[in-house]
């Protein structure tokens, strides 16, 4: 019985509210806490427009192309040190296996 208001006391424990946040309990020289209003914006609050203008079209696809670029040495990159690994670890099961 003890046992089970030990555990049950230890899972309402997480759903408390601390002493310092109490009316009567805190301390009365603590700083109120601020109130978050606004953590959400309005259903119909639209953010300001932009000052920038958006990419040319151009500029856009130069963009692109290099990202396309950049992915594809990547890509090789990658394929190289992947060839490179296994043949190292074959290297190395002959070596152990001649032992």
């Amino acid at each position: 019985m003890a046992a089970a208001l030990v555990v049950a006391g230890c899972a309402l424990g997480g759903c408390s509210v601390s002493l310092s946040d109490m009316p009567l309990l805190g301390s009365s020289d603590a700083p109120a806490k601020p109130k978050q209003a606004d953590a959400f914006p309005a259903v119909n609050d639209l953010p300001a427009n932009r000052d920038e203008a958006v990419l040319a079209p151009a500029e856009r696809n130069k963009i692109e192309q290099e990202l396309i670029a950049a992915r594809e040495r990547q890509a090789n990159a990658n394929t190289a040190a992947g060839a490179a690994a296994p043949a190292a670890g074959t290297a190395a099961a002959r070596t152990a296996a001649s032992r």
